[in-house]
């Protein structure tokens, strides 16, 4: 008997993708495809990296394989020595694993940990965002504030606590849990940290910009600031999610880096090894990780976790960041893709909104532009917008939902760093031929639906 791949979408036979440089990769029948995505905002490097797979091959030569319960490894005591001084954090200590929902759900048992430790065992509540994706396991899943996820497994749901989106295009729209100053996200905040009662609650994990939920959404202004001196005083500590945004997706090292904001813990995956090896990590603040540090503290642990491939690779990235000064180039070919987006789609009806940082960059689609009415999701524009954007072969991220849980339209590009301004040209040139092919389909439809 054979098997077959259990795909990830609904598409019975995708292409084959049989390789990849720079910002392209080609399917099997020879088709190009400008990945103007990064895969899913993963690949910020570049594809086709042979340093990359030599460092790999070299690695897998020596030490595939060893238990990080038994053993460490050079390339990972090497790697988290050089990643220190990017993070915004002091004494960092660093704990590896396979991906951005690993990341979480060992920041989350961190966060529990550490005040359980200090005697605070009443201190189990985390409290998230709607709006918000923080990964598909389940504790990852229930601090998630992407509602469209959430909804086929709500009965396993429900141990944590949401505030409203930090998402200023939609404050107040019904149906959105969206909030447009700082200081009435401080207020829901400090409110809710109340009602759930003195010293219950462990930690607040939030993107520093809303990735593939909200299509780049940044904060308000002053967001950061006040929301930290909340947390503050209750004691409670800030996970900060940089899976999409690290590692310069936004045009600094750190999302954080825009605000100076300082996290407990800071959880990364994606741009981290660009893609070449499943890894992400969590960053512990000294003043966590020391506490972390006591005996019989910290229960946790992943077959493939402290991995010396995964951390070889990732060491390899991260001095190809460094030396080619790749987190400049984002900011600058981010700029420059948000000038090229403005000035083909800052006047189209449909497009409620322009926003990101660097190469992140997000699209929102509406009905009404003056009224910010959502397409009804029957519409599909989304859909439509990225089947004609890799029709003329150019691909996109995209998203549903974000205006009310069910309706609502955004397109996000986040293509590797190393993208050519003739690359980004293209990008702005199709995606805007895309929304003006797929709006239109999408507007003729009753939007009252």
């Amino acid at each position: 008997m054979t098997a077959r791949v259990f795909r990830r979408s609904s598409r019975s036979s995708p292409p084959v993708a049989v390789r990849a440089s720079g910002a392209t990769i080609v399917d099997a029948d020879g088709r190009a495809y400008l990945d103007a995505a990064g895969g899913a905002i993963v690949v910020n490097v570049g594809h086709g990296r042979d340093s990359v797979a030599r460092v790999m091959a070299e690695q897998v030569g020596r030490v595939a394989y060893a238990h990080g319960s038994v053993f460490t490894s050079e390339p990972l005591e090497a790697w988290a020595a050089a990643l220190g001084p990017h993070l915004p954090m002091d004494d960092a200590a660093i704990y590896p694993v396979s991906g951005g929902s690993e990341a979480i759900e060992t920041a989350l048992k961190m966060a529990r940990a550490y005040h359980a430790t200090r005697g605070e065992t009443d201190r189990w509540i985390v409290i998230g965002r709607w709006g918000s994706y923080h990964g598909n396991t389940l504790g990852a899943l229930d601090v998630s504030g992407r509602r469209p996820l959430r909804r086929p497994y709500e009965a396993w749901l429900g141990r944590f606590r949401h505030v409203s989106a930090a998402y200023p295009y939609r404050a107040g729209d019904p149906g959105a849990m969206a909030l447009g100053t700082a200081e009435d996200a401080a207020t829901e905040l400090e409110r809710v940290l109340n009602a759930a009662g003195p010293n219950t609650v462990a930690a607040f994990v939030a993107e520093p910009i809303v990735g593939a939920t909200l299509a780049a959404a940044e904060p308000p202004e002053g967001y950061w600031a006040a929301i930290s001196a909340v947390l503050r005083r209750h004691g409670v500590l800030l996970i900060a999610d940089e899976v999409m945004t690290g590692f310069g997706r936004t045009g600094t090292w750190f999302g954080v880096d825009h605000w100076d904001v300082r996290p407990d813990l800071l959880v990364a995956a994606k741009g981290a090894s660009s893609g070449y090896w499943p890894f992400g990590f969590v960053a512990a603040a000294g003043h966590v990780a020391n506490v972390l540090d006591a005996p019989g503290s910290f229960v946790h642990g992943f077959t493939y976790s402290h991995h010396p491939v995964g951390a070889a690779v990732a060491g390899e990235v991260l001095r190809i960041l460094e030396e080619e000064d790749l987190v400049t180039a984002s900011a600058r070919r981010g700029a420059f893709l948000r000038q090229l987006l403005e000035a083909r789609l800052g006047d189209h009806p449909h497009v409620g909104q322009i926003r990101g940082r660097g190469l992140l960059q997000g699209i929102e689609l509406v009905a009404d532009r003056e009224l910010r009415t959502p397409f009804p999701r029957a519409a599909k524009v989304t859909e439509r917008v990225v089947a004609a954007a890799r029709e003329a072969g150019v691909l996109v991220y995209s998203g549903t939902g974000n205006a009310n849980g069910t309706d609502g339209d955004q397109v996000l590009l986040g293509p590797p760093f190393v993208v050519t301004d003739a690359e980004l040209e293209r990008i702005a040139e199709v995606v805007a031929d895309a929304i003006r092919a797929g709006t239109a389909e999408g507007a003729g439809l009753d939007r009252r639906a």
